[in-house]
């Protein structure tokens, strides 16, 4: 929040805190989305990426100064990234797709996914709010620029690929994001990366940004069979064709042949259509 704040963008701001207690009073940011009945509001969905532009530009430190202390911001690292793509073994392939991968096929996923993660470890990295999608992000029309983007629920921080998030936002697992939006958004961030800094490596973004959806898409599919099978909230069982389509969308870059061509020997109804 205080990273955010001083970097000229919209978190709720601090008002008083109570640190033995665990209490604080923050500033309320309003309800008002950046989706409505129809889904996406393109023109909020365009801040929403562009201030994901803003932010990854800057030079922005792994340590934020704090009172009491300063805080380090976590890598998103090699393991944490691997563990998360497992969940989809764990849960979504014995509770939904009925399918029992065997502790080699387990052991050859894992490999794959630490291979091509790697890439990402030593590309990019900046900060990964991690769950930068329309629930978590409040539309300020009273504000200008970055400013109209307030955002909460990013006390998971961590460093790693700037991909990420812009797939959090246009990959998001609650809307249906068209692919025709999908496609003009991530344009717009592209341009503006590049406009930015001539450098900009707009291949190496994209595929980047196709590792990343994949391995989050992976992650949630297991994430949303957790909360049905252990928790009892069957509710978000109705996004599963969604972040599925997701997933096809995202192994079919050539980057993740190896990884598509598992699922399709092990869990292969991640590959077939479903009505979104």
């Amino acid at each position: 929040q205080r990273g955010l704040l001083l970097e000229g963008f919209s978190a709720p701001d601090l008002y008083a805190k109570d640190t033995m207690n665990g209490l604080a009073i923050i500033e309320d940011l309003g309800s008002e989305s950046i989706v409505n009945a129809d889904g996406p509001i393109p023109e909020r969905y365009g801040a929403a990426v562009l201030a994901l532009a803003e932010l990854h530009k800057l030079d922005l430190p792994k340590t934020i100064e704090m009172v009491p202390a300063p805080y380090t911001i976590p890598p998103y690292d090699l393991d944490a990234l691997t563990i998360e793509a497992e969940l989809i073994i764990d849960w979504y392939a014995p509770h939904i797709a009925k399918a029992f991968p065997a502790s080699g096929a387990r052991a050859i996923f894992v490999n794959l996914w630490r291979e091509i993660l790697q890439e990402i470890i030593d590309g990019p990295q900046t900060w990964v709010l991690r769950d930068y999608h329309s629930p978590n992000i409040i539309w300020l029309p009273e504000r200008e620029g970055v400013k109209r983007i307030g955002m909460i629920d990013f006390q998971d921080c961590v460093i790693g690929s700037p991909a990420y998030d812009v797939a959090s936002l246009l990959q998001d697992a609650r809307v249906t994001v068209s692919d025709a939006l999908e496609m003009k958004l991530l344009g717009q961030y592209l341009r503006q990366r590049k406009q930015d800094d001539e450098s900009f490596n707009v291949e190496a973004f994209a595929r980047a940004y196709a590792i990343m959806g994949a391995q989050r898409a992976t992650k949630i599919l297991g994430i949303f069979a957790r909360l049905d099978k252990r928790d009892g909230k069957p509710q978000y069982l109705t996004h599963l064709p969604r972040v599925k389509h997701y997933l096809q969308k995202d192994l079919a870059h050539p980057a993740l042949a190896a990884i598509r061509d598992w699922f399709a020997t092990h869990i292969p109804c991640v590959l077939e259509k479903d009505e979104v």
